[in-house]
């Protein structure tokens, strides 16, 4: 099988031997690929490179593709697996997602990684004619989603799920954790059609396996539950929405937790189902700038059904370029960390 190759792209920098011993975040402007676990989490490594090493043992029409980022979209894994059926096609994303509508029309099922940012701005055409309007069974796996990287703009896919939800035929995910992401993959191969998935890379926090949680593509599920709001939200934000739970708890809040790893198809029944119980303020939490993501999304579905919650509010990126800087405290100043959340929930619960 022959490869298209390129000079590699240069290795990130080492982690501080201590910092690593110890698990502690990396707070440096030059964390590009930086580990969104807390220190002492729970994580487990490269859940989706295994994960897909795990579905190609079963089905031989699985095929892995990139663009010069097999190492940071955890594609290495499979690589190592089947290096027959790796294909490396440069830094070149338009021709990754070309040539990956063209094997799946031959009948092979391609795993596409790269950049969030580079397949939703820089190959958006390509998918958009050649995958999309073909209903090709591709799937586009993407590292870097929202605020999960310290590079600035270049690098921070904010407006990713918006572009993508609004692609026709094209399946959304935004997984939360490393037991999600395991789950996910079985069942986006099931899927006859493209899929775009959000990737966590490295050293994935472990979150749901603690609730029993099973991922079933198209459906919303409640974590738990509380009378005094509703946090609805997806992919890292759920993880910081129950944490932001434990701090509310001691300040007599009990909030709801309804975790929507599908941005599309929307599981717009079971949302709601919830948005109806009568007192509490619907909260939208997502790792995405408030345009166009989920926040709209379930806006417009509890329009539609006629429901008027206690008060409708968003957390997630504004509408403008990000700022580069270490994550923890992007996070802070953006709004999306755990107690940040806690803050805002606590105002509009009027506590």
């Amino acid at each position: 099988m022959n490869h298209v190759t390129r000079k590699a792209a240069p290795a990130a920098p080492a982690a501080p031997p201590a910092a690593a011993a110890a698990g502690k975040p990396r707070l440096t402007t030059s964390a590009m690929i930086a580990s969104i676990a807390a220190e002492g989490q729970r994580t487990r490594p490269a859940p989706f490179g295994y994960a897909l090493v795990a579905l190609a043992r079963e089905n031989p029409a699985v095929v892995g593709m990139t663009a010069d980022l097999g190492k940071y979209t955890d594609l290495h894994i499979f690589s190592q697996a089947f290096p027959e059926r790796f294909y490396q096609m440069g830094m070149a994303e338009q021709l990754l997602f070309g040539a990956a509508s063209g094997l799946a029309a031959e009948g092979f099922m391609p795993f596409a990684t790269t950049y969030a940012v580079f397949a939703s701005r820089r190959a958006y055409d390509f998918i958009h004619q050649t995958i999309a309007e073909e209903n090709r069974n591709v799937k586009i796996v993407c590292a870097l989603p929202g605020l999960t990287s310290g590079y600035g703009p270049s690098h921070q896919a904010a407006e990713d799920l918006a572009l993508f939800r609004a692609m026709p035929n094209m399946v959304v995910i935004d997984p939360c954790d490393a037991h999600e992401i395991e789950q996910a993959v079985p069942v986006m191969a099931a899927h006859d059609g493209p899929v775009y998935m959000r990737l966590l890379r490295g050293q994935v926090p472990l979150v749901l396996d603690e609730y029993g949680y099973t991922f079933e593509l198209g459906k919303a599920k409640m974590l738990r539950d509380g009378p005094d709001a509703l946090i609805v939200s997806s992919g890292i934000m759920t993880m910081r929405a129950l944490e932001a739970a434990v701090l509310l708890r001691q300040d007599k809040v009990e909030v709801a937790v309804l975790h929507v790893p599908t941005i599309k198809p929307l599981d717009e029944a079971t949302i709601v189902e919830a948005a109806r119980k009568s007192g509490r303020p619907v909260i939208v939490a997502e790792n995405h700038t408030v345009i166009g993501g989920l926040g709209e999304a379930v806006a417009g579905a509890l329009l539609r059904s006629g429901v008027a919650p206690a008060g409708f509010h968003q957390i997630g990126l504004p509408d403008t370029f990000l700022d580069a800087g270490a994550l923890p405290t992007l996070h802070d100043r953006y709004g999306i960390s755990a107690a940040a959340v806690a803050e805002q929930v606590k105002g509009w619960t009027g506590r």
